[in-house]
């Protein structure tokens, strides 16, 4: 079940017995579990009706106790387990699967298990697949990223321009969470009749407008020099909020499109978009870069990506240890 329509059901007050979150990607099923934990009881009930228990400070025989409990001033009890993957699941897991095999109808159960799949072989997650509800919260690739961006302001009912979605795709990561607060505060901060610009995504975020990584792809897509020195040297003098690794990685991601873009059957926007993971927008960018980078240079471009990935970790020696001048010989590389 897509989480969208788990938090409408909890919203309905269509509530499961059991739900087990599990996942490399904890923003999913934090929303689902505070979802649970903050609508299903009022502030009053929720003294008497709600315990929220941690992994590492309690177990299995405690949980199954409470949860057989029966509510004293609502309809249901509430019972969430934060970092469930503490537990001690070899133990004791059969106590759990005894409960799951006989529910008490008035207690939601939240199992919240981070930073890892729960064993799908296991008995005891057919059987709460079975009866309750599963949700696995995967991680989202980088070349997702951006398009998660924009599905987040749609379902918000506001736009964001393709490229400052990319901006905050290439600045913030895949840190989910971290996204989303980032998103809840220019909705805040933009009028709903605007569209989000790269500009707003400055102001607010705190990425430069014109220095970052995705102006120095597109400078370099263009071959334009001046600009990508420029900005090269803006990441030498405030490394901390441009590290190289971080820089060397997005690059290597965007010439490796560039590359496949040259071996693309179908270069038409939608079919390159499709094939390429990023919106249609960019295509003439991928286009322009393949133009100005042959299918040979392109190949050259990633062996030097790789060579000065290892230069910034000391495994080669060169004629530079500085991170700024490595980028700098490095950029020089590839538009010569």
């Amino acid at each position: 079940m897509q989480v969208n329509a788990i938090i409408s059901d909890i919203k309905k007050r269509k509530f499961s017995p059991i739900y087990l979150l599990h996942g490399e990607e904890s923003y999913y099923i934090d929303l689902v579990s505070d979802q649970l934990e903050h609508t299903v009881l009022t502030d009053a009930q929720k003294g008497f009706d709600q315990t929220v228990l941690y992994g590492k400070d309690t177990t299995l025989v405690n949980v199954v106790n409470a949860a057989k409990r029966y509510p004293m001033m609502s309809d249901y009890q509430v019972i969430v387990i934060k970092e469930a993957q503490d537990l001690k699941w070899k133990t004791e897991e059969e106590l759990l699967l005894k409960y799951v095999e006989h529910l008490t109808p008035t207690t939601i159960l939240v199992l919240a298990y981070k930073y890892g799949k729960f064993d799908k072989r296991k008995k005891l997650y057919k059987a709460i697949e079975k009866v309750g509800t599963v949700v696995e919260s995967a991680k989202l690739y980088e070349n997702k990223v951006g398009e998660w961006v924009l599905d987040q302001f749609r379902d918000l009912g506001r736009t964001i321009h393709p490229q400052a979605a990319a901006m905050m795709a290439d600045y913030l990561g895949t840190d989910l969470s971290k996204i989303a607060n980032e998103i809840e505060k220019l909705v805040l901060n933009v009028s709903k009749e605007q569209e989000i610009q790269t500009t707003h995504v400055a102001q607010n975020i705190g990425v430069s407008k014109d220095f970052n990584v995705f102006e120095l792809q597109s400078a370099l897509a263009k071959r334009n020099a001046t600009k990508a020195i420029q900005i090269v040297d803006y990441f030498a003098a405030n490394p901390k909020s441009n590290p190289l690794p971080l820089v060397l990685g997005n690059l290597g991601t965007y010439f490796t499109k560039v590359l496949k873009y040259h071996y693309l059957p179908d270069k038409s926007p939608q079919g390159a978009s499709k094939e390429l993971g990023v919106h249609s927008f960019f295509v003439k960018e991928y286009e322009l870069a393949a133009r100005n980078f042959n299918r040979r240079k392109t190949f050259d471009i990633i062996r030097f990506l790789s060579e000065y990935d290892l230069k910034s970790k000391g495994y080669l020696v060169g004629p530079f240890t500085d991170n700024g001048d490595l980028l700098r010989e490095l950029i020089f590389k590839i538009l010569n």
